[in-house]
Protein backbone atom coordinates (compact mmCIF):
# COMPACT_ATOMS: atom_id res chain seq x y z
CA UNK A 1 0.00 0.00 0.00
CA UNK A 2 1.42 3.86 -0.97
CA UNK A 3 1.06 6.31 1.34
CA UNK A 4 0.24 9.76 0.10
CA UNK A 5 0.47 12.85 2.57
CA UNK A 6 -1.51 15.77 1.47
CA UNK A 7 -0.32 18.78 3.30
CA UNK A 8 -3.28 21.17 4.77
CA UNK A 9 -3.91 24.81 5.97
CA UNK A 10 -6.28 24.37 9.56
CA UNK A 11 -6.52 28.22 9.06
CA UNK A 12 -7.56 27.83 5.24
CA UNK A 13 -8.52 24.57 4.56
CA UNK A 14 -8.29 23.76 0.95
CA UNK A 15 -11.17 21.38 -0.49
CA UNK A 16 -9.04 21.24 -4.01
CA UNK A 17 -6.61 18.86 -1.74
CA UNK A 18 -8.89 17.05 0.06
CA UNK A 19 -10.68 16.49 -2.99
CA UNK A 20 -7.74 15.34 -4.91
CA UNK A 21 -6.44 13.22 -2.09
CA UNK A 22 -9.61 11.42 -0.77
CA UNK A 23 -9.72 10.27 -4.78
CA UNK A 24 -6.29 9.41 -5.38
CA UNK A 25 -6.15 7.47 -2.62
CA UNK A 26 -9.10 5.80 -3.29
CA UNK A 27 -7.80 4.73 -6.62
CA UNK A 28 -4.50 3.27 -5.46
CA UNK A 29 -6.01 2.04 -1.98
CA UNK A 30 -3.08 3.86 -0.76
CA UNK A 31 -3.20 5.13 2.93
CA UNK A 32 -3.52 9.10 3.40
CA UNK A 33 -2.08 10.99 5.88
CA UNK A 34 -3.31 14.37 6.57
CA UNK A 35 -0.39 16.90 7.78
CA UNK A 36 -1.77 19.64 9.64
CA UNK A 37 1.22 22.17 10.90
CA UNK A 38 -0.16 23.99 13.56
CA UNK A 39 2.93 26.85 13.47
CA UNK A 40 3.20 28.59 15.93
CA UNK A 41 4.61 31.70 14.19
CA UNK A 42 1.44 31.82 11.69
CA UNK A 43 -1.82 32.96 12.77
CA UNK A 44 -5.11 34.09 10.90
CA UNK A 45 -4.63 37.48 12.33
CA UNK A 46 -2.06 39.91 11.66
CA UNK A 47 0.16 39.46 14.92
CA UNK A 48 2.28 42.61 14.97
CA UNK A 49 -0.67 45.31 13.33
CA UNK A 50 -2.41 44.20 16.64
CA UNK A 51 0.20 45.01 19.29
CA UNK A 52 1.33 47.98 17.51
CA UNK A 53 -2.39 49.20 18.36
CA UNK A 54 -1.94 48.25 21.23
CA UNK A 55 -4.41 44.61 21.98
CA UNK A 56 -4.25 43.99 25.32
CA UNK A 57 -3.47 40.08 26.09
CA UNK A 58 -6.79 39.09 26.70
CA UNK A 59 -7.82 39.54 23.40
CA UNK A 60 -4.82 38.04 22.06
CA UNK A 61 -5.75 34.62 24.03
CA UNK A 62 -8.89 34.91 22.24
CA UNK A 63 -8.10 34.94 19.13
CA UNK A 64 -5.44 32.17 19.56
CA UNK A 65 -8.27 30.15 20.84
CA UNK A 66 -10.30 30.64 17.69
CA UNK A 67 -7.59 29.72 15.91
CA UNK A 68 -6.74 26.46 17.52
CA UNK A 69 -10.62 25.85 16.83
CA UNK A 70 -10.42 26.45 13.21
CA UNK A 71 -7.98 24.14 13.14
CA UNK A 72 -9.33 21.22 15.37
CA UNK A 73 -12.47 21.65 13.06
CA UNK A 74 -10.12 21.72 9.70
CA UNK A 75 -8.87 17.93 11.23
CA UNK A 76 -12.25 16.81 11.34
CA UNK A 77 -13.71 18.14 8.58
CA UNK A 78 -10.60 15.65 6.87
CA UNK A 79 -11.21 12.67 8.94
CA UNK A 80 -14.85 12.85 8.46
CA UNK A 81 -14.16 13.09 4.57
CA UNK A 82 -11.95 9.64 4.77
CA UNK A 83 -14.39 7.59 6.96
CA UNK A 84 -17.02 8.61 4.69
CA UNK A 85 -14.96 7.78 1.54
CA UNK A 86 -13.69 4.68 3.68
CA UNK A 87 -9.77 4.81 3.02
CA UNK A 88 -7.62 4.00 5.47
CA UNK A 89 -5.89 7.27 6.85
CA UNK A 90 -3.94 8.95 9.75
CA UNK A 91 -4.09 12.72 10.92
CA UNK A 92 -0.45 14.00 11.80
CA UNK A 93 -0.33 17.56 13.89
CA UNK A 94 2.21 18.84 14.99
CA UNK A 95 3.77 22.23 16.25
CA UNK A 96 7.20 22.77 13.63
CA UNK A 97 7.44 25.43 11.43
CA UNK A 98 5.04 24.63 8.43
CA UNK A 99 7.89 23.87 5.53
CA UNK A 100 9.89 21.85 8.00
CA UNK A 101 7.06 20.13 9.01
CA UNK A 102 6.51 19.10 4.51
CA UNK A 103 9.99 18.28 3.80
CA UNK A 104 10.01 16.12 6.65
CA UNK A 105 7.03 14.46 5.78
CA UNK A 106 8.05 14.01 2.16
CA UNK A 107 10.82 12.00 3.14
CA UNK A 108 8.50 9.18 4.34
CA UNK A 109 5.90 9.76 1.77
CA UNK A 110 5.25 8.09 -2.01
CA UNK A 111 3.47 11.07 -2.89
CA UNK A 112 2.70 14.75 -1.37
CA UNK A 113 -0.44 16.84 -2.41
CA UNK A 114 -0.76 20.44 -1.80
CA UNK A 115 -2.92 23.41 -3.09
CA UNK A 116 -0.80 25.66 -5.25
CA UNK A 117 -2.16 28.84 -3.40
CA UNK A 118 -0.51 27.51 0.20
CA UNK A 119 1.56 30.06 1.95
CA UNK A 120 1.27 29.65 5.59
CA UNK A 121 1.59 33.27 6.18
CA UNK A 122 -1.24 35.68 6.90
CA UNK A 123 -0.94 37.22 3.55
CA UNK A 124 -2.52 35.83 0.20
CA UNK A 125 0.00 35.21 -2.61
CA UNK A 126 -0.31 34.48 -6.08
CA UNK A 127 1.30 31.09 -7.43
CA UNK A 128 3.74 29.99 -7.54
CA UNK A 129 3.77 31.06 -3.47
CA UNK A 130 7.18 31.39 -1.57
CA UNK A 131 6.25 28.21 0.14
CA UNK A 132 5.14 26.17 -2.70
CA UNK A 133 8.23 27.14 -4.78
CA UNK A 134 10.85 26.22 -1.24
CA UNK A 135 8.86 23.33 -1.21
CA UNK A 136 9.13 22.20 -4.65
CA UNK A 137 13.12 22.76 -4.54
CA UNK A 138 13.86 20.48 -1.38
CA UNK A 139 11.04 18.24 -1.32
CA UNK A 140 12.16 14.37 -1.41
CA UNK A 141 9.44 12.86 -2.86
CA UNK A 142 6.65 13.49 -6.04
CA UNK A 143 4.48 16.36 -5.55
CA UNK A 144 0.59 16.43 -7.08
CA UNK A 145 -0.01 20.90 -7.61
CA UNK A 146 -3.89 21.04 -6.87
CA UNK A 147 -5.50 23.98 -8.43
CA UNK A 148 -7.16 26.02 -5.84
CA UNK A 149 -11.06 26.54 -4.98
CA UNK A 150 -12.18 29.27 -7.21
CA UNK A 151 -15.61 28.11 -8.22
CA UNK A 152 -18.38 29.13 -5.27
CA UNK A 153 -20.24 26.35 -5.07
CA UNK A 154 -16.79 24.59 -5.62
CA UNK A 155 -16.74 22.01 -8.55
CA UNK A 156 -13.47 19.69 -8.80
CA UNK A 157 -13.07 17.40 -11.81
CA UNK A 158 -11.59 13.94 -11.81
CA UNK A 159 -8.71 13.07 -13.45
CA UNK A 160 -9.52 12.17 -17.23
CA UNK A 161 -6.86 13.15 -19.44
CA UNK A 162 -2.86 13.36 -19.23
CA UNK A 163 -0.17 15.51 -20.56
CA UNK A 164 2.98 13.86 -20.44
CA UNK A 165 5.82 16.79 -20.80
CA UNK A 166 8.82 15.26 -22.27
CA UNK A 167 11.74 17.30 -23.63
CA UNK A 168 14.80 14.80 -24.19
CA UNK A 169 16.05 15.40 -20.40
CA UNK A 170 16.82 12.53 -18.11
CA UNK A 171 14.26 14.45 -15.44
CA UNK A 172 11.54 14.53 -17.91
CA UNK A 173 11.62 10.67 -17.99
CA UNK A 174 11.93 10.50 -14.23
CA UNK A 175 8.77 12.12 -14.03
CA UNK A 176 6.83 10.07 -16.43
CA UNK A 177 8.48 6.41 -14.78
CA UNK A 178 7.24 8.25 -11.25
CA UNK A 179 3.57 9.03 -12.35
CA UNK A 180 3.54 5.17 -13.94
CA UNK A 181 4.86 3.99 -10.91
CA UNK A 182 2.49 5.70 -8.26
CA UNK A 183 -0.51 6.13 -10.27
CA UNK A 184 -1.07 3.02 -12.57
CA UNK A 185 -4.75 3.04 -12.34
CA UNK A 186 -4.36 5.92 -14.30
CA UNK A 187 -2.40 3.99 -17.27
CA UNK A 188 -5.87 3.72 -19.33
CA UNK A 189 -6.87 7.54 -19.38
CA UNK A 190 -6.18 9.21 -22.92
CA UNK A 191 -2.40 10.00 -22.89
CA UNK A 192 -0.41 12.24 -24.71
CA UNK A 193 3.45 12.84 -24.87
CA UNK A 194 3.93 16.88 -25.56
CA UNK A 195 7.15 17.74 -26.91
CA UNK A 196 8.26 21.09 -27.59
CA UNK A 197 11.59 21.83 -29.97
CA UNK A 198 13.15 25.74 -30.55
CA UNK A 199 15.71 24.46 -33.10
CA UNK A 200 13.07 22.19 -34.81
CA UNK A 201 10.22 19.68 -34.99
CA UNK A 202 11.63 16.56 -33.84
CA UNK A 203 11.53 14.38 -31.27
CA UNK A 204 14.83 14.17 -29.09
CA UNK A 205 16.16 10.70 -28.81
CA UNK A 206 12.93 9.16 -30.49
CA UNK A 207 13.79 5.24 -30.45
CA UNK A 208 14.19 5.70 -27.02
CA UNK A 209 11.41 7.04 -26.10
CA UNK A 210 8.97 5.63 -28.03
CA UNK A 211 9.78 2.61 -26.92
CA UNK A 212 10.09 3.24 -23.61
CA UNK A 213 6.48 4.75 -23.62
CA UNK A 214 5.65 1.74 -25.62
CA UNK A 215 5.85 -0.46 -22.60
CA UNK A 216 3.92 1.68 -20.33
CA UNK A 217 1.34 3.85 -21.81
CA UNK A 218 1.12 1.43 -25.54
CA UNK A 219 -1.86 3.91 -26.79
CA UNK A 220 -0.06 7.04 -25.67
CA UNK A 221 -0.60 9.84 -28.51
CA UNK A 222 2.46 12.16 -29.50
CA UNK A 223 2.43 15.69 -30.04
CA UNK A 224 5.86 17.49 -31.58
CA UNK A 225 5.71 20.73 -31.86
CA UNK A 226 8.17 23.65 -32.70
CA UNK A 227 8.75 26.55 -31.14
CA UNK A 228 9.06 28.46 -27.54
CA UNK A 229 8.16 25.41 -24.81
CA UNK A 230 6.95 27.92 -22.21
CA UNK A 231 4.79 30.16 -24.60
CA UNK A 232 3.49 26.31 -26.54
CA UNK A 233 2.89 24.27 -24.21
CA UNK A 234 0.63 27.09 -22.35
CA UNK A 235 -1.33 27.18 -25.20
CA UNK A 236 -1.51 23.60 -26.21
CA UNK A 237 -2.81 23.37 -22.69
CA UNK A 238 -5.36 26.07 -22.41
CA UNK A 239 -6.96 23.64 -25.16
CA UNK A 240 -6.91 20.70 -23.40
CA UNK A 241 -10.43 19.48 -21.33
CA UNK A 242 -11.49 19.81 -17.73
CA UNK A 243 -9.79 17.32 -15.66
CA UNK A 244 -6.35 16.96 -17.16
CA UNK A 245 -3.51 16.63 -15.53
CA UNK A 246 0.26 17.55 -16.32
CA UNK A 247 3.21 15.64 -15.96
CA UNK A 248 6.89 17.34 -15.96
CA UNK A 249 10.34 17.08 -14.82
CA UNK A 250 13.09 19.04 -13.15
CA UNK A 251 12.35 21.81 -11.00
CA UNK A 252 15.38 23.05 -9.22
CA UNK A 253 17.57 24.95 -11.31
CA UNK A 254 20.78 26.68 -10.16
CA UNK A 255 19.79 30.68 -8.69
CA UNK A 256 21.71 32.06 -11.83
CA UNK A 257 19.62 30.34 -14.28
CA UNK A 258 16.36 31.44 -12.17
CA UNK A 259 17.36 35.30 -12.86
CA UNK A 260 16.99 34.42 -16.41
CA UNK A 261 14.24 31.98 -16.96
CA UNK A 262 11.28 30.38 -15.02
CA UNK A 263 10.89 27.20 -14.02
CA UNK A 264 8.41 25.48 -16.25
CA UNK A 265 6.43 24.49 -13.38
CA UNK A 266 6.35 28.28 -13.03
CA UNK A 267 4.90 29.22 -15.84
CA UNK A 268 1.46 26.89 -15.57
CA UNK A 269 1.19 27.32 -12.00
CA UNK A 270 0.64 31.18 -13.24
CA UNK A 271 -1.70 30.27 -16.62
CA UNK A 272 -3.69 26.86 -15.56
CA UNK A 273 -5.98 25.51 -13.19
CA UNK A 274 -4.98 21.78 -14.36
CA UNK A 275 -3.42 19.60 -11.57
CA UNK A 276 -0.13 19.08 -11.93
CA UNK A 277 2.43 16.24 -11.12
CA UNK A 278 5.85 16.72 -10.71
CA UNK A 279 9.07 15.02 -9.74
CA UNK A 280 12.67 15.96 -10.21
CA UNK A 281 15.79 13.27 -9.74
CA UNK A 282 18.63 15.16 -7.93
Amino acid sequence: MQKIAAIFDGLRFSESTLHYSIWIAKQQHAHLTGVFSDDLTYNSFNLYQLLKAGTDEATLRKLEAADEERREAAAGIFEAACQKAEIAYSVHRNRNISLQSALEESIYADLLIVDGHETFVHDVMKPPTRFIRDLLTDVQCPVLIVPAQVLVPVVFSDIRNVVLLYDGEPSSVYAIKMYNYLLPSLQTLPTTIVSVNPEGNHLENKHLIKDFIKRHFPKAGYKVIDGIPEEEIVSYMLEQPEGTIVVLGAYRRGTVSRWFRESMADVLMQTLSSPLFIAHNK
